[in-house]
């Protein structure tokens, strides 16, 4: 073939890449089809905000984003196909973590990718979603917001932000082997705190669960002390009495984190709140 008939060719080849990539769409094909080799192994920035003080998103009822919701859509020649609604959305897989490379691109909603905020990629959950990853490996979890599509990999069913990779303590190895729950506002309801969002009723306080004096709040038991004392100091961002104690059980040592002595009703449910914007709302309570 010749240089100009070659030429004359370029702008169909174009035009058929294009329409391959949004056939079967109702909208663009998602902005962050990127390949996983690009995804992969995301440098670390430059320079870091305090992450423990970032906030997790309460989960509030939105409107379904204009993109990003397509049928079904096109990525690396797979057709992905996306929920109408995410009721009842459970799942268990590999999670990786995007960062420096995406900061500030589109995402397949529309909006900027920014980093350090609470975000994820799905293939397929509705844009937006709330959802809680729990990292199955040391127990940590983090509410996001999907707002963003991928990861296009087979064996991973979550991408995470940097920050949110932080909160979960995957940073360092990339993936982790996570459980995504779908959280589900109610439209309307006692208790709303933020449009929508129904705040689950914390434990009885200590008058009324029969517990005299003073309280703790357990939020984790690991075996090991690593994983303890990084829940610990994570704890430490936002609540002033937090310890880890040591335990023996069935010939296993095992590490407690608690919170308190909390004496008073109040001062135990303003912690419960903290815990459960922290994304740690599944917790115990004891005397001693």
């Amino acid at each position: 073939m010749t240089r100009h008939g070659a030429m004359r060719l370029l702008p169909v080849i174009l035009l058929a890449l294009i329409l391959a990539a949004c056939s079967g769409s109702r909208g663009p094909a998602p902005v962050s089809g990127y390949t996983p080799e690009e995804r992969d192994g995301a440098p670390h920035p430059s320079r870091i905000p305090d992450l423990s003080r970032i906030p997790e998103p309460v989960p509030r009822v939105e409107p379904m984003s204009r993109y990003g919701n397509p049928e079904s859509y096109v990525v690396f020649g797979r057709r992905y196909t996306t929920l109408d609604s995410a009721q009842g959305y459970r799942e268990r897989g590999v999670a990786s973590w995007y960062g420096t490379k995406f900061h500030g691109r589109r995402t397949s909603s529309g909006e900027p990718y920014d980093m350090f905020a609470m975000t994820a990629a799905h293939t397929s959950l509705p844009l937006p979603t709330y959802v809680r990853v729990t990292n199955l490996e040391n127990g940590r979890s983090v509410v996001v917001r999907v707002n963003d599509r991928g990861p296009f990999v087979d064996n991973r069913i979550i991408d995470l932000s940097y920050a949110a990779a932080h909160r979960i303590g995957m940073l360092d190895r990339g993936t982790a082997r996570v459980e995504v729950k779908a959280l589900t506002p109610e439209p309307s309801g006692p208790n709303v705190i933020q449009a929508g969002w129904v705040e689950p009723s914390p434990p009885a306080g200590p008058s009324e669960s029969g517990l005299a004096g003073p309280v703790f709040l357990q939020v984790g038991a690991f075996s090991s002390r690593v994983n303890a004392e990084q829940l610990r100091d994570r704890l430490h961002a936002r609540l002033d009495q937090v310890a880890v104690l040591e335990s023996r059980q069935d010939d296993t040592t095992l590490y407690r984190v608690r919170v308190g002595p909390l004496s008073d009703v109040r001062s135990k449910r303003d912690t419960v709140r903290i815990l459960q914007s922290m994304g740690l709302g599944d917790y115990r309570v004891v005397a001693d």
